[in-house]
């Protein structure tokens, strides 16, 4: 009996060691299961994050070489642009040149200085102009002066005695890249009037730069 009782403790206990053993096994098997899926839906997630990262990071290059390219090309078609307005620039001052070697080249610097006079509205002034022109400037003031008294006399019935002379000193005469022209001073220098072919040309360029511009270069 003593023995009887003795085995069915042992396999009892047994048993419960086996019980325990294989709860203590599916137990083991359900967190390692659980811990496996959680570690493989995280490095999903990173590797999805990563992916997700360089695609971004890959987007924002392309962007960026994009612009560049575009930066590029248009500072190279503005450098073009420039080019061909500089050109067509430096065209119309060797036509200025022409002018200046025309034969009513004399009756342009008359009607130039009587504008200077009117524009600059002193009595006394000091014609400047290029050494070559010298001659023929002088020769048309005395013609100029009448045309501008005739003008303000008709324009405001006064009679006016303007005192209009060359400049003498001939280190001060207008360089060649003026192409022609003069320039009018008043008071010591104080007052000028550039009526120089280069002058005139720049001021017609400058207003008509946005019609230059929409000729040349249509918006497409």
């Amino acid at each position: 009996m003593a023995s009887d009782q003795i085995r069915q403790m042992v396999n009892f206990i047994l048993q419960e060691a086996h019980e325990k053993a294989n709860e203590i096994r599916v137990k083991t098997e359900h967190d390692f299961n659980l811990e496996k899926q959680t570690l493989v839906h995280e490095a999903k997630l990173a590797v999805q994050d990563e992916f997700a990262k360089k695609e971004k990071d890959r987007e924002v290059q392309e962007r960026i070489a994009r612009s560049a390219e575009i930066g590029s090309c248009r500072q190279k078609k503005m450098a073009l642009r420039d080019d061909l307005l500089t050109s067509l620039m430096k065209e119309a001052s060797s036509k200025c040149k022409v002018v200046a070697d025309g034969s009513n080249y004399p009756a342009l610097l008359q009607k130039l200085i009587v504008q200077g006079l009117i524009k600059i509205e002193e009595l006394e002034v000091v014609v400047f102009c290029r050494k070559e022109d010298v001659s023929t400037v002088k020769k048309v003031i005395p013609a100029a002066m009448k045309e501008y008294v005739d003008i303000m006399e008709k324009e405001s019935g006064i009679k006016l005695t303007p005192k209009v002379t060359v400049n003498q000193d001939r280190k001060k005469d207008l360089p060649e890249s003026s192409n022609g022209g003069v320039k009018l001073t008043a008071l010591n220098g104080k007052i000028v009037c550039d009526n120089t072919m280069s002058s005139r040309l720049a001021l017609v360029y400058e207003e008509l730069m946005p019609s230059i511009r929409e000729i040349l270069f249509p918006e497409q």
